[in-house]
């Protein structure tokens, strides 16, 4: 088996390409140690000790390193244990249980949102649909939307894109930018 891994606008990220599917449907992200223990895999990937965020993606695997990590120790160790995963058909998540389904928090959404603005949602939902979240997979990470009021949309970065340098370039003019062209009722884009 051959993993690829290509790297990200995040120095500290890297995606990794198991020429596989890693999940079926939707992402996961685990942003700490004890996030992990639902997945055997994130949880060996965290025990490297170098590790502060894993991401699942469709077809990838996404792992960001601690602050002053050198990744030329990280990635061998990084490789190894997909290699072990994928090549011994473990299971993703830990049996029994529902740890594999994204659910997202009951404060996900940051706004109370109007609905007289249902079809506004709806457009910026398709937009973040078609247009941002396969560009932000291919740069091994995710988008949650949370949120429209006043004009203003609340998105969340996740994966290798939550602490990139660039991710606030990103959202205030490649992902602002592309709303307010489609959508004029939108005036702003927020980090949530």
């Amino acid at each position: 088996m051959f993993i690829e891994t290509e790297t990200t606008p995040n120095p500290a990220a890297l995606k990794f390409l198991p020429g596989r599917q890693v999940m079926p449907s939707g992402t996961r992200e685990f942003a700490t140690p004890e996030e992990a223990e639902a997945s055997p895999l994130a949880q060996a990937i965290f025990d490297t000790g170098e590790v502060v965020n894993v991401f699942f993606g469709g077809d990838f695997v996404s792992v960001t390193a601690a602050p002053g990590v050198d990744w030329s120790v990280l990635k061998p160790q990084v490789l190894a244990v997909l290699l072990d995963h994928f090549v011994s058909e473990a299971p993703l998540f830990a049996g029994g249980t529902a740890a594999g389904i994204a659910v997202p928090a009951e404060d996900a959404m940051l706004v109370e949102e109007d609905p007289a603005d249902a079809d506004i949602v709806t457009q910026i939902n398709e937009l973040l649909e078609t247009r941002v979240r396969p560009a932000v997979a291919g740069d091994g990470g995710d988008i949650a939307y949370r949120g429209f009021k006043d004009g203003i949309v609340y998105l969340t970065l996740q994966g290798a894109c939550s602490g990139c340098p660039s991710s606030t370039a990103t959202l205030k003019h490649g992902i602002e930018g592309l709303l307010k062209h489609y959508v004029p009722e939108v005036v702003e884009v927020r980090a949530a």
